[in-house]
């Protein structure tokens, strides 16, 4: 069986706020850390029934590519959501979502 680990490293400053975000994966041809302003993990607990969710980003992530970053998230929760259950409809409905979004954001589609 193949195994790939994903690290995610987070540096924070004396308050606990994430200063650096870096993240690197066993099975990446760059196995460099690399970093990123923010990060969304979502786990699903079969055991409990719910979800476990780690929502950091660092204290200089501009609000303007936060805006695009949750735009971005809610379009490719659409594309697995779709791949996962293919309920087209609903997807369809998000899709609309994620348009009024990005026109109440002011963020340029594309």
């Amino acid at each position: 069986m193949k195994k790939a680990e994903i690290k995610l490293t987070v540096e924070l400053d004396d308050n606990n706020v994430p200063e650096q975000i870096t993240w690197e994966s066993s099975d990446s041809e760059n196995r460099e850390q690399l970093p990123v302003k923010a990060m969304i993990l979502s786990l699903w607990d079969h055991n409990y029934k719910n979800s476990l969710r780690i929502d950091l980003w660092t204290k200089d992530m501009p609000v303007d590519e936060m805006k695009r970053f949750f735009y971005e998230t809610l379009q490719t929760m659409g594309d697995s959501f779709l791949r996962a259950t293919g309920e087209k409809n609903i997807v369809e409905d998000l899709r609309d979502y994620c348009a009024h979004f990005a026109e109440k954001m002011e963020i340029k589609e594309g």
